[in-house]
């Protein structure tokens, strides 16, 4: 498939979804991601809510994490700070995977129990997005998170 028919694809594909959307949920509540989120491996909680270092950004923070006491442990870790809210998504910042120790560009959207972190470099449409899940489950979160800002 030549790249401007892929384009055009992914184009209409993306138009048709938001189409079917319920009214109201184009236009997003800039609040709907703050919370605690279940990675999709399962090997992490992370808190998303207003940054304390920089007021009407959006942070997250991992509070939880299965490597706790490891050489791999990520706790207290910040995963993200976006600064915009454009309506639909969080905009305007960075992802940060603590594993690779490497930051990119990032786009975030939540809706309902569902949200979703897109991580790129250059355009948003070649990224990777990692879905999560909301939780209430708060096990021993990380006893470095506790009042602080995190390590990033």
């Amino acid at each position: 498939m030549h790249t401007r028919t892929l384009g055009a694809a992914l184009l209409g594909a993306a138009s048709l979804a938001l189409a079917a959307l319920p009214a109201g949920a184009q236009s997003g509540d800039s609040h709907a991601a703050d919370g605690l989120w279940l990675s999709a491996d399962q090997g992490a909680i992370i808190e998303f809510k207003e940054c304390s270092d920089s007021p009407g950004a959006l942070c997250g923070q991992i509070v939880w994490d299965k490597d706790a006491g490891t050489s791999d442990d990520a706790c207290g870790v910040r995963i993200a700070k976006l600064k915009k809210w454009d309506g639909q998504a969080w905009r305007e910042g960075w992802v940060h995977d603590p594993r690779s120790k490497k930051n990119y560009k990032g786009v975030l959207r939540a809706q309902g129990e569902r949200l979703n972190l897109r991580a790129y470099i250059g355009t948003e449409i070649l990224g990777e997005t990692e879905e999560m899940t909301r939780t209430a489950a708060r096990p021993n979160m990380c006893p470095q998170t506790v009042g602080q800002g995190g390590k990033a």
